[in-house]
């Protein structure tokens, strides 16, 4: 199974989810994806098996995907603090992947109905939900 992982800023919400998925699934083919490289390089030194970065690099692993994780804005075009192009959100929102999303009330974007949990609580339910595809 091909988990692609997508982060922006620095990629701490991308390096916990990959540290998390290497722990438990060590199976696991974890491509990251940083919409920049300050990102990509915290995921890589997590654990993740491939790592590529910006626009092009997300729309050709969102094409690979089984699995595509991480913040909700990444399927937000202008997220990230605008590091998330249109063209970045349509590949993640039409790819045929499953998409587990971890709803962070930042960026502009707020998510409802959702209590605040830690982004370390958002991961462990994440890879509930890994376990849950495997």
């Amino acid at each position: 199974m091909n988990v692609v992982v997508i982060d922006g800023q620095g990629g701490g919400v991308g390096r916990q989810l990959v540290e998390g998925m290497k722990k438990a699934f060590p199976q696991l083919t974890i491509t990251a994806v940083g919409t920049n490289v300050l990102a990509t390089q915290a995921m890589l030194k997590a654990g993740a098996d491939h790592g590529a970065t910006g626009e092009n690099a997300v729309l050709v692993a969102c094409r690979k995907a089984d699995v595509i994780t991480g913040p909700v804005g990444i399927a937000i075009a202008d997220s990230l603090w605008g590091e998330i192009s249109p063209a970045m959100a349509a590949a993640v929102g039409q790819s045929d992947a499953v998409r587990i999303l971890l709803p962070m009330n930042q960026c502009g974007n707020r998510i409802v109905g959702v209590a605040d949990v830690t982004v370390g609580k958002l991961v462990q339910c994440c890879l509930e939900e890994i376990r849950a595809l495997l």
